[in-house]
């Protein structure tokens, strides 16, 4: 072999790529077809709850707003829209939304102090376990119940009063007895009840962002008020977004608590406890479907325009 040939082929040797490994064949289609397929298996018992326990039920209140079904008679009659038309030209069936306003001023103080206590409780703070427990704890009672135990409480002469009267307040007030006074104190009870489910969403959020941006606030010397100002703020607006949302939804479709406690008397009957007394106190089903629907489509454009107004935009403090 001549040194050029030798050359050469050690050049060749040398620069040579390394096989390529072997192209595995595709899987078979049936094999395709069977990983496609498999996590709409895993989907389809929680959407078949979802459609028999929602969606239908929300169809059929529909078809049931067209109707002047009393709720026990067999036969359907369809009315058009005349159950829509009754409800917008009966302002008394609207004026209960105003009781709504003063849900709605209480969840303003609720999501207030939710997040002082979830601001206070992310940092190092004796007991804190201890007061996240109790600050959640009332969110764990029975509706039922709470409503039960707060009759008690302002009640003439209950708890309320005894405890006013220990700290030398004398007062004959009938916490229940006006519009006004009864309002305001379910709404404080709301406040207590649903305290903690927005402190729970705040606090998750709050520890969930990088305690690196703690420390090197800390180091540039800023204080409690500015980390809360420009770290925690900006970092849980996805989550205040969404407490508010909640809010506000909930305090046009409030139930539980006016309705064990004063049954919707006094000037505290709300719009879902109007529709109840429609459906099963008066027998007027369609109509009060159609009440439902038209709190639906409130709730719906409320919740747009809030999210119009504050969009969901993505937060990176990093």
């Amino acid at each position: 072999m001549t040194e050029t040939t030798h050359t050469a082929a050690v050049e060749t040797s040398a620069g040579a790529a390394p096989p390529a490994a072997p192209v595995p064949a595709p899987p078979p289609r049936s094999a395709r077809l069977w990983r496609g397929v498999t996590p709409w298996l895993f989907l389809l018992a929680p959407l078949a709850l979802l459609v028999i326990f929602t969606y239908a039920p929300i169809a059929n209140m529909v078809a049931y707003s067209f109707t002047d079904w009393d709720g026990v008679s067999p036969e359907l009659h369809y009315t058009g829209a005349e159950n829509y038309t009754e409800l917008f030209t009966r302002p008394d069936l609207f004026e209960v939304f105003w009781v709504s306003g003063y849900y709605l001023a209480a969840s303003v103080v609720q999501i207030v102090a939710a997040l002082y206590f979830a601001t206070i409780l992310s940092f190092h703070v004796r007991f804190r376990n201890f007061f996240k427990g109790v600050l959640f704890f009332p969110y764990l009672i029975n509706g039922v119940a709470i409503g039960f135990v707060f009759l008690y409480f302002f009640q003439d002469g209950g708890t309320l009063d005894s405890v006013l009267s220990l700290l030398g307040v004398e007062t004959d007030r009938a916490w229940l007895g006006t519009p006004e006074s009864a309002n305001t104190s379910l709404a404080a009870v709301s406040v207590w009840r649903y305290l903690g489910l927005n402190f729970v969403l705040f606090l998750g959020a709050i520890q969930s962002i990088p305690g690196e941006l703690y420390e090197a606030a800390e180091l540039d010397g800023a204080s409690r008020w500015h980390q809360f100002r420009y770290i925690i703020a900006p970092g849980i607006r996805p989550v205040l977004s969404l407490a508010v949302i909640l809010s506000v939804s909930g305090s046009l479709a409030v139930f539980e608590i006016p309705y064990i406690m004063t049954g919707g008397a006094t000037g505290t009957e709300t719009f879902v406890i109007q529709t109840v007394k429609l459906a099963f106190q008066f027998n007027k089903t369609g109509l009060a479907s159609a009440a439902a629907v038209v709190l639906l489509l409130v709730v719906l454009a409320v919740t747009w325009v809030q999210r119009r107004l504050v969009p969901d935009d993505k937060v990176d403090l990093a």
